[in-house]
């Protein structure tokens, strides 16, 4: 049964008892700081597990994409040396929320398995934690599970996603490969071992722990399920190693022919054919290599099998020539992948031609090193120099070293790592409490669409410690929760309003607006009267900031959608901010933009609010949203239901978005792009401003044109030429200037000859120059050494108002075998506070102590002598 195969029959099988099908949720994990990646099936639904995220079913199933790569779940070290470890792996899910529990999850799961699927009852094995006698009961009592192939484990049978978040005890599915595979059953000291292999969990999710590592009762208990689908298709295809599924055949026969290596049963090649698949999922999900958070670790997983490439034996670039194989087997599956196949393939050339350089460097002084160990221990600092030196990963260093069983003394490379730990804190804010925030019951109603103003009643009061209050009186700072409210609150990069609440007799001065858990929070301070719960207020949102955020976030979806056009599909967006003022719009790119394609993004967009076309906002499901073309700005939740923007003629930007919007594209007024600059790898920021702030800024620099023209004495027209005339003419007397500070210095340098010595039979000169720059120093240096035909020189320039000084020493060629240039200047450097080095016929040195420099000058002869002799 080939993996496609048993993929598709458990989706049919659970839509068959009511589920509905949910289509694979991206890598990066949505709204949800808590996690790295989707690490498994039941991410897209911890909020629905949590009961903060209704949905219309109850029961769901899905083949979800999973990575474990970085954070507590992490198999990264494992994938290349053991049967079933992945950095990538599909996830077969059954769930429900708050409908069955643990004797359909049960149940559903035996059938599959047994009859379904067909594996035999007598290879199964089963286990449950030591406290769950209800599911024990289960197994036992009403499927007739044989207690000989029964276990009751501890911490094994406990799941939890990440530190806090909903969890629960579960019960595991092993399959028995039979007694010629080593190993032993769960919870035997040879478990370890490849004979049992678990291939379901079932999660009976009961609690949400919190920070404090309390268990809370879920409000109501649920059923999360995983079965790994590459697991199943080595029991189902008779094979003992994941990597001898079909999945994984034709994509180590592609590694071999790119590598050049011809055994496709080379742990190496199953690196490269299973990073292959997350390097590219990852992309697919708009991830890009950088050097923190989630591009650190896809960075981490395409160096690793880089070089397990090269170890190979592979020259040349060779892992993007995989991304077509990966597509031909799993890109029926996974539509996203085929669309972004040549994205991918760009991203991991470039990724490649970069590590080539560090990692051919690297690789030698690491072989070195390894070479020239004495004992079995690499110290940390040698491995900090080649990370932080030569950029050499650590892992990899980690890698050879295992291979040659070497150790590496951490503690030292992690002392040494002390002052650049900002991928470990960038890491580290996938972290945060999941849990926290204000309590509140029902919803806030926005009615701000269609209205600046509106009638409310008060439903709670907050002070800035987040209590709930009963009042709130002038002076007090705090936040308001209304039934109903015309401000927006901050979502979907566009800021909360601002404005004011009124109450009889009373003001509050909202100063932002945010949204949680459906409520709309006013924060702000009283500025006169008081508050109440139950008063009624209106609410009155400041028009003019309002009208101008709207018209940058309007013109947001418009810069989105021409960048699309003219760098290409591969352009994603990767965050913004919309306020008053202007539009921020990071994106996904390689290089900066040139001029020409800023101009024409920018012709682009004013082209289509010149065409002033109407704004259309429609409510529709989410697959009628998809068949339309929308597009989703950020990698978030969506309900059912969901509100398309579609602005511009013809139906130019089509994207999902909740926030507000121009009536017409002429609303805008006009767009101008101010900046452009890179954030991050593979990251671009485009700043931008629209309507008015536009048009201040066009008068702006009108008048600044105009005050040049003055300063010039020449009409605005032509101050472009005028100014190119001055520069032309600048760089005319910068040369004139040099030339007359080489004669100069010649000049000084035939006149200094009066002042060599005589030491040993070795002509000196030691002097101290006024006035002249590096370049000019060196020049005088080489017409004194012409003029001595042989001896020893040193000049130095003391720089009082900068404190500094600049040394140069040289050595006829006669005279290197006796004395040293380099030796020389950092005899004078030493005593000016410098250091210098260079040949030994030249050198150069420079100093912070301009008073010391006639000092050390006068010590030359005696140095000189002394070296002599």
């Amino acid at each position: 049964m080939k993996s496609a195969e048993i993929r598709q029959a458990f989706l049919s099988f659970f839509e068959d008892q009511g589920h509905t099908i949910v289509p694979t949720s991206s890598l990066v994990p949505g709204n949800d700081p808590t996690l790295l990646f989707t690490n498994a099936g039941m991410v897209p639904f911890k909020d629905v597990f949590l009961g903060r995220d209704p949905r219309s079913y109850v029961r769901a199933t899905s083949a979800q994409r999973c990575v474990r790569a970085g954070g507590k779940h992490n198999d990264l070290d494992n994938v290349g040396y053991t049967a079933r470890h992945h950095t990538f792996f599909e996830m077969l899910g059954n769930f429900s929320f708050g409908d069955y529990f643990k004797r359909d999850a049960i149940r559903f799961a035996w059938t599959f398995l047994t009859d379904t699927l067909g594996l035999p009852k007598e290879k199964l094995w089963v286990t449950v934690h030591i406290s769950d006698d209800e599911a024990e009961r289960i197994w036992k009592d009403e499927i007739g599970i044989d207690p000989e192939r029964f276990s009751k484990l501890d911490e094994d049978n406990f799941w939890q996603m990440g530190d806090t978040g909903p969890c629960g005890p579960s019960s595991e599915i092993f399959f028995d490969h039979g007694p010629e595979v080593w190993g032993g059953p769960p919870g035997s000291p040879e478990e370890d071992g490849d004979r049992y292999i678990e291939i379901w969990n079932l999660v009976f999710m009961q609690f949400d722990r919190d920070a404090e590592g309390t268990l809370n009762p879920l409000p109501k208990p649920s059923i999360d399920t995983g079965m790994g689908l590459e697991r199943v298709a080595a029991v189902m295809q008779g094979v003992h190693s994941n990597y001898e599924i079909d999945l994984f055949q034709n994509l180590l026969d592609a590694a071999a022919k790119a590598t050049g290596h011809a055994d496709t049963q080379s742990p190496s090649l199953r690196v490269i054919a299973d990073h292959i698949r997350s390097c590219a999922f990852l992309i697919a999900d708009g991830v890009l290599p950088s050097n923190e958070g989630r591009g650190y670790v896809l960075r981490r997983i395409i160096r690793r099998a880089i070089r397990h490439g090269h170890k190979l034996g592979a020259t040349e670039p060779f892992f993007h020539k995989l991304v077509d194989a990966l597509d031909a087997e799993m890109g029926d599956a996974y539509p996203e992948l085929r669309e972004a196949r040549g994205q991918i393939a760009r991203v991991l050339l470039k990724e490649e031609e970069q590590f080539a350089r560090t990692l051919d460097h690297g690789m030698g002084l690491l072989n070195a090193a390894l070479d020239e160990l004495e004992g079995d221990v690499l110290p940390g600092e040698t491995v900090f120099k080649l990370y932080d030196t030569y950029g050499f990963p650590y892992d990899l260093t980690a890698d050879v070293c295992r291979e040659r069983e070497v150790t590496l003394d951490e503690a030292a490379f992690h002392r040494e790592l002390e002052a650049q730990r900002e991928r470990a804190r960038a890491a580290s804010q996938f972290g945060a409490d999941y849990s926290a925030s204000i309590e509140l019951d029902g919803e806030t109603t926005f009615t701000g669409y269609d209205r600046l103003e509106d009638q409310s009643s008060v439903t709670a009061l907050v002070d800035t410690e987040g209590n709930e209050l009963v009042a709130l009186e002038a002076g007090q700072k705090g936040t308001v929760v209304l039934d109903r409210t015309p401000f927006y609150g901050e979502s979907g990069g566009q800021v909360g309003d601002t404005g004011y609440l009124y109450v009889d007799g009373g003001r509050f001065q909202v100063t932002d607006t945010q949204k949680q858990s459906g409520h709309h929070l006013h924060q702000g301070i009283m500025v006169e009267g008081s508050l109440s719960v139950g008063a009624g207020v209106r609410g009155e949102v400041d028009a003019s900031l309002r009208t101008a955020t709207i018209r940058n976030h309007s013109a947001t979806h418009l810069l989105h959608k021409a960048l699309r056009m003219v760098l290409g599909d591969h352009v994603q967006q990767k965050g913004s901010l919309v306020n008053a003022e202007r539009l921020r719009f990071d994106f996904s790119h390689f290089e900066p933009m040139t001029a020409e394609q800023l101009a024409e993004v920018e012709r682009l967009v004013n082209e289509q609010i010149l065409a002033n076309a109407p704004t259309k906002i429609e409510q529709m499901s989410l697959d009628q949203a998809k068949a339309k073309g929308a597009a989703a700005l950020f990698e978030a939740k969506y309900a059912d239901n969901v509100r398309v923007l579609t602005i511009g003629a013809d139906d130019f930007s089509i994207e999902l978005c909740g926030g507000t919007h121009v009536a017409r594209s002429g609303d805008i007024g006009c767009c101008h792009v101010v900046n452009e600059v890179g954030i991050a790898s593979g990251v671009r920021r485009i700043e931008a401003i629209t309507g008015e702030n536009a048009l201040a800024y066009f008068r702006e620099q009108e008048a600044r044109v105009q005050r040049l023209g003055e300063r010039l004495k020449t009409k605005p027209e032509q101050v472009e030429a005028r100014v190119e005339s001055l520069v032309e003419r600048n760089r005319s007397l910068e040369k004139e200037l040099e030339q007359l500070k080489s004669k100069l210095a010649s000049a000084a340098g035939s006149d200094m000859l009066s002042q060599v010595q005589d030491v040993n039979g070795v002509k000196l000169l030691a002097t101290q120059l006024d006035g002249v720059s590096g370049k000019e120093l060196r020049d005088v240096l080489d017409q004194l050494k012409n003029k001595l035909g042989s001896g020893v020189v040193i000049l130095g320039v003391a720089d009082q108002a900068a404190g500094k000084v600049s040394l140069v020493a040289g050595v006829t060629k006669d005279l290197t075998g006796r004395v040293k240039a380099g030796e020389l200047v950092n005899h004078v450097a030493s005593q000016v506070g410098g250091k210098g080095g260079g040949r030994p016929d030249m050198a150069q040195a420079g100093g912070s102590q301009p008073d010391a420099l006639p000092g050390a000058l006068s010590s030359v002869p005696a140095w000189l002598e002394n070296t002599l002799s």
